[in-house]
């Protein structure tokens, strides 16, 4: 295993800090392996004096492979673990917690919304999905203490000053009646423990001399602070990340943490390791050309290890279905050319963006892997009222359908009409015999069911929504609950167009069952044994990070996907334009990027991102 010349300069560092600047595919995993195996038998450092700190378990598991295989030597005592784990271990010895004082997420979610309805917390009751709700208002309570920010100045702006601190302060002290921590405790406790007790901060000082972490990037400023403390007065601090790969804002990470340490270190020496060993000089060339317009970042001048290869393809389609069906066509390519499935990936920035191309390959199936959940789209209301109208347009006349949409729109039918295992048409004119204007709304809604009965779904769907008058309902409905009018109808919209393709009602019926049941199966295998199957790997950028595969395509390169269209601010699109160069560099020979024209019945426009790479 030769190394090259920044790699050994790396490697070779004694004492004292030093940040060594990685980019994608540059070999860091085998320069820190080397560096610990050069500090072992070159500098005689005791291995249970070296402290190797990942940021999750699966990436302490390889680095710790990866040292083995160099020293060729097992149970060396070296320390591999993950800022929680180490941190957490810190605790334990000064408090003797155990198991039972963490919180797990259902627990810190549970906990969170009990103290959310003590303090009659609307929105709470009034959300869409109350899940997501809770882990979004979880984000925000971590996002303080992993900044070390002071929640008496802290404003936020998403729930409301003084109210989201009522909040904050319920859930800290129920918490702290409990003899519970949650997973942003274990930094923010052992930060201010080796500030109160400068003895025991001492105590780990001697025991971990030299200290190196991988993908500092990622750090926030609570992991940043400890690890300060742990490596003084000594600093043996060594760091290797990318600020070009900083993808967790939201976790309080940030790349300006890169720029602090050659601030806070200013004896620190700089490495950058400038051959890139994993994709083609097209796909690094044009991967840099997007991430030159980032601002914030240090200057680096990266090379391939590889020849040119093919050209970065961007294609244009007309709409995600058709955008589904293109991948698809490129993967079947691919793979008769002798790329087996799992070397290949779609990527996208948000699973929402992967619902189209998912629906496409498990109709045609192909084998694929998602990473992560994607809910189905039949699974939302306006879907299950969607399919319960088109059920009873085709004569099922289950009492659930009719129990589902009778006052979508209002009809004023009543609960009490409905009380039998079968409902008919012919039921409820008999429950409201002496009511002339309640027949009449029976009499329309039979007729406009056998208005939809031979229709192709879209047509039923397009009928459904002006004919019946769901869109206008969806309306009243958002106004009602004080949610986005905007983001039910782009589902319904969705929903819509997925149809498009089916001639009949019941072939369509046949299609969304097998999507639900492949969505299950889905689900039931569980990343880690799906991943080791044949399918191609379907996942969100931020999931692919730290991956690498032979073929790439990126979807959904459009402005409101990538950058996402929360993101407002000029560090917010600086991050999504990071995020963009980790799906690029994923790619070790083809990378195919693609963007619609038209989505959800709207014109949409081409990322800026695929605009600067077009750029030459």
């Amino acid at each position: 295993m030769s190394l090259n010349h920044a790699q050994s300069t790396a490697v070779a560092h004694r004492d004292g800090p030093c940040m060594v600047l990685a980019g994608p595919g540059s070999g860091k995993t085998l320069t820190i392996a080397k560096r610990i195996e050069y500090l072992i038998t070159r500098y005689k450092v005791r291995p249970e004096e070296i402290l190797v700190i990942t940021f999750t378990k699966c990436a302490a598991r390889e680095m710790k492979e990866r040292f083995r295989q160099v020293m060729g030597t097992a149970g060396m005592p070296v320390t591999f673990g993950t800022f929680h784990g180490i941190y957490y271990g810190i605790l334990k010895w000064a408090y003797r917690l155990d198991q039972s004082n963490l919180l797990t997420d259902e627990e810190k979610y549970a906990l969170i919304r009990q103290e959310a309805l003590k303090l009659e917390w609307e929105e709470l009751a009034q959300a869409e999905d109350e899940r997501d709700y809770l882990k979004e208002l979880a984000a925000e309570i971590g996002n303080i203490k992993n900044n070390c920010y002071d929640i008496e100045a802290y404003e936020s702006v998403r729930y409301g000053e003084q109210r989201f601190r009522r909040l904050y302060h319920s859930y800290e002290g129920e918490k702290k009646r409990l003899r519970k921590i949650d997973f942003e405790d274990m930094l923010v406790m052992c930060r201010s423990l080796f500030l109160k007790r400068p003895d025991i901060l001492g105590r780990w000082q001697e025991k971990f001399r030299y200290i190196l972490v991988d993908e500092f990037q990622d750090v926030n400023q609570a992991q940043y602070d400890v690890v300060r403390m742990l490596a003084a007065p000594r600093n043996n601090l060594f760091v290797v990340g990318d600020d070009d790969q900083s993808v967790y804002g939201f976790r309080g990470a940030k790349p300006g943490i890169m720029m602090e340490f050659a601030k806070d270190y200013p004896e620190a020496k700089k490495v950058l390791l400038d051959v890139n060993y994993r994709s083609a000089a097209h796909i690094v060339e044009g991967a840099l050309r997007v991430i030159a317009h980032n601002e914030e970042r240090y200057d680096k001048k990266i090379r391939a290890k590889k020849d040119k290869g093919e050209t970065i393809h961007v294609q244009e389609v007309r709409d995600p279905m058709e955008e589904g069906r293109y991948v698809f066509g490129q993967i079947r390519e691919y793979q008769k050319a002798g790329i087996s499935y799992k070397e290949m990936a779609v990527l996208y920035r948000t699973a929402i963006d992967a619902r189209a191309l998912s629906e496409v390959l498990s109709e045609r199936q192909v084998p694929f892997v998602m990473k992560e959940k994607i809910t189905s789209l039949y699974d939302h209301f306006i879907g299950m009222d969607i399919m319960s109208y088109l059920h009873l347009s085709q004569g099922h006349y289950e009492r659930k359908y009719f129990l589902r949409v009778a006052n979508r729109p209002k009809r004023y039918i009543s609960r009490d009409s409905m009380r039998e295992g079968k409902v008919s048409y012919e039921s409820l004119r008999n429950f409201y015999c002496d009511k002339d204007w309640m027949m009449d709304r029976i009499d329309q809604w039979e007729w406009d069911m056998k208005m939809l009965k031979n229709q192709a779904p879209y047509a039923a769907i397009q009928y459904i929504r002006k004919g019946i008058g769901y869109d206008e309902f969806l309306r009243e409905y958002a106004a009602g609950k004080g949610i986005s009018e905007e983001d039910l109808l782009t589902v319904l919209e969705e929903i819509q167009q997925n149809s498009r393709e089916y001639q009949t009602i019941e072939e369509w019926f046949v299609h969304v069952e097998n999507y639900k049941e492949m969505l299950e199966k889905q689900k039931a295998k569980g990343g880690r044994e799906a991943a080791d199957g044949d399918g191609v790997m379907l996942m969100t950028m931020h999931g692919a990070k730290g991956l690498e595969y032979e073929v790439v395509f990126v979807i959904e390169g459009n402005e409101g996907s990538t950058p996402y269209k929360k993101a407002k601010t000029k560090e917010a699109l600086e991050e999504e334009r990071r995020l963009f160069y980790v799906a690029m560099t994923r790619a070790k020979s083809k990378l195919i990027i693609s963007y619609v024209k038209e989505k959800n019945g709207k014109d949409v426009s081409p990322s800026r991102f695929v605009e600067e790479l077009l750029l030459v």
